[in-house]
């Protein structure tokens, strides 16, 4: 009895051993499956490691993009169904339905449209005038901003902050007949936000402003004419964002002169407004078409028609910079009794919903 019983205690510690090495087997594998180069610390090896694990997925792409063309030209002969294209998973594509989105019939949006602070400049009933101004402290590259903003908005004059209150600015603006007041402050010798003051009755918006490109670092920049230009407001779609696109188009006349051929873009992405300032120019350019590949002349030359095409060619005039809307209020600038629409907080950056535009 004692003997069968070590025999089976044996036999138990072998069993026990041999799943103990599998499950080591296992692991390890799984350990060289999931090695990565930057869990390896010598340079070379990494690279080595790197190297091979980029063509392999250069292998796999080509290896799909072959099949996909083989599934869709079996299903085109046998007169099939295409396979569905996949589409790829994105930021903008992920993010939450946002239930104040505009839809193009919705009477209620139109009406507060009819009524609001801007209906009157954008009906073309008031000429919009700008005052331009900084914050009491400036920098050499805030004024440099300040004239290229001249040259791309229409009927803007810039006025020197001094020691005058905000405030004291806005009274100033009612009784000059203004209709708006730009506001460029600056942090380090650097812009870096944006305040946009409706006149009389607001509102005020408090923008965030990165990503500063001048337009004479701008390669091969275009020199921008004093036509008046064409406006292009994008992804303005919710009920805040349309009050945002609105804000924005009231400072610009809403008669472009169309000989200037100058475009300036608002574009909303992931919450973040971009601004580009372009001239754009139709050429004439002369194209050899070869009738037939095969043939040839007597001279052995092939037969060469010449076509014309029009192409559009784009010219960026400048500035180049981001703008991230930080806080809307009612009326004019007032910090401490005044009424916010609307009020960024730090957690909606991390969120995919859209909140604003």
């Amino acid at each position: 009895m004692g003997g069968k019983r070590r025999k089976n205690d044996d036999s138990d510690v072998e069993d026990s051993d041999s799943a103990s090495s599998k499950r080591k087997k296992t692991l390890t594998t799984e350990k060289k499956d999931q090695l990565r180069p930057s869990m390896i610390k010598n340079k070379e090896k990494r690279s080595e490691l790197h190297a091979k694990l980029k063509h392999q997925k250069k292998l796999d792409k080509r290896a799909k993009a072959k099949s996909r063309d083989a599934a869709i030209k079996r299903a085109l002969e046998l007169g099939e169904e295409l396979p569905e294209k996949k589409v790829p998973r994105t930021i903008e594509n992920t993010r939450e339905f946002d239930e104040t989105v505009c839809k193009p019939d919705d009477e209620e949006l139109f009406a507060g449209n009819e009524a609001d602070e801007f209906s009157s400049i954008l009906h073309q009933q008031q000429t919009p005038k700008i005052l331009i101004t900084t914050c009491r402290f400036h920098s050499t590259r805030g004024p440099a901003f300040i004239s290229e903003l001249l040259s791309v908005i229409p009927n803007a004059h810039y006025f020197k902050r001094g020691t005058y209150d905000l405030k004291k600015i806005v009274e100033y603006a009612k009784n000059k007949d203004f209709t708006s007041i730009i506001v460029v402050h600056t942090n380090r010798r650097e812009p870096d936000a944006l305040l946009i003051i409706g006149v009389p009755n607001g509102p005020t918006a408090h923008f965030k402003l990165s990503k500063l490109v001048l337009r004479k670092d701008i390669k091969s920049h275009g020199t921008p004419t004093s036509h008046k230009p064409e406006l292009v407001l994008n992804n303005f779609t919710t009920r805040l964002g349309s009050r945002i696109g609105r804000l924005i188009q009231s400072l610009f006349p809403q008669d472009p002169e169309f000989k200037g051929r100058r475009v300036v873009t608002f574009h909303n992405q992931r919450d973040f407004v971009f601004f580009r300032h372009h001239r754009y120019i139709f050429e004439n350019k002369v194209v050899k078409k070869a009738e037939s590949k095969g043939k040839k002349d007597k001279d052995d030359k092939s037969d060469n028609v010449p076509e014309q095409k029009t192409i559009a060619r784009l010219q960026e005039c400048g500035p180049r910079f981001t703008l991230k809307l930080i806080s809307l209020q009612n009326g004019t600038f007032d910090t401490k009794g005044g009424e916010y629409e609307w009020v960024h907080k730090p957690e909606m950056d991390t969120s995919r919903r859209r909140f604003f535009l």
